[in-house]
Parts: structure tokens; C-alpha cells; sequence
């Protein structure tokens, strides 16, 4: 799969290979999506063991990459339906850039759109993206990231207190 690379405006300058952009360690257009329930609380998934990197961790609904030529929105509504089995209105909440590197030798460096919505019917877990899920309220996430940091994804530690104040701001 190609990835859009991009500057730090989000101007595209070309595609690559994603595990390539990923071993450079290069800026490419990514996306994060936020769901919760009618009570306020977050869908969080576990990454399946199997993923190629952040394996076994508990990270937002779904995240991933558009496709050249494919709209961001699009790609993550289509991307929450293939991880988590459902779709919902998204909308756009917040951008921001971040750099992670991992054991493997891999590093993300993102521009991440990030897209909130709701949801509260059934969810149908594809068991090669995601092993588990749960919904917690803000609370309940904020403690268990400051007692054990290590069960979350690098991109969701940085994500979430961003989202706080953009939900924050929102009431």
C-alpha cells in the first residue's frame, strides 16, 4: 500500500510504500478516529498480536492511512467499518503532527486527522486488526494512561489529551 507524503501544511509531495516511509521515518497523511456512546464513553480497541508494530495495545476505534487520490473523511470511514465492523457520521475534530519510533526499527511521523463520532449498536471485530474492545469513560482512560502507560499505543498518549481540550472546548 502507497501512503501520501506530505509537508507540515498537509501539501502532498508524493507517494511511497508504506513500510518504506515507515523505515525513513518520513511525514505522510494518516488519520485517527474517535467513537463514543450515548453515555460518554470511548470505544478503545487492542491492536491484534499480529500487527506489524504497537501489537497488543489498546489505542482509539481505528486508525491508518488514506490512499493516494482518497479524501481523508472517506478512508476513515471506511477504515472504521473494515476494524470495527460499523459506520457512523464522523466528524472532523483536530490535526496534529507527532514522531513515535519503535522496537522494530519502524517510526511513524504523521500529520494525523483526527474524526470523532457515536456509536452505540453492535460491533463486529475483524480479528486480524483487533483482538478486543471496550468503551471507558475520560476518567477511567486518563488514570489507567498515567498508571499504565505502556498498554497504549505511542500516537493515543499523544492523542488523547488533545482531544480532552478539543471535547473540552466543544461544551
Amino acid at each position: 500500500m502507497n501512503v501520501i507524503l506530505v509537508d507540515i501544511n498537509d501539501v502532498p509531495t508524493g507517494t511511497m510504500e508504506k513500510i518504506e516511509v515507515h523505515q525513513k521515518a518520513l511525514l505522510h497523511r494518516a488519520f485517527s478516529v474517535f467513537i463514543f456512546n450515548s453515555n460518554d464513553e470511548m470505544l478503545l480497541q487492542k491492536r491484534a498480536s499480529t500487527k506489524y508494530h504497537s501489537p497488543d495495545l489498546w489505542t482509539n476505534a481505528c486508525c491508518s492511512h488514506p490512499e493516494p487520490g482518497q479524501p481523508t473523511l472517506p478512508a476513515a470511514t471506511k477504515r472504521l467499518m473494515e476494524e470495527m465492523g460499523f459506520t457512523t457520521t464522523l466528524k472532523k475534530a483536530f490535526d496534529f503532527i507527532y514522531k513515535a519510533s519503535f522496537d522494530n526499527g519502524l517510526t511513524e511521523h504523521e500529520f494525523d486527522h483526527v474524526y470523532v463520532g457515536t456509536y452505540d449498536d453492535t460491533i463486529i471485530l475483524n480479528k486480524e486488526e483487533v483482538s478486543e474492545y471496550c468503551y471507558k469513560t475520560l476518567k477511567q482512560i486518563e488514570s489507567s494512561l498515567q498508571s499504565h502507560p505502556q498498554n497504549y499505543t505511542e500516537w493515543f498518549k499523544i492523542a488523547f489529551p488533545k482531544l480532552q481540550t478539543y471535547l473540552a472546548a466543544k461544551n
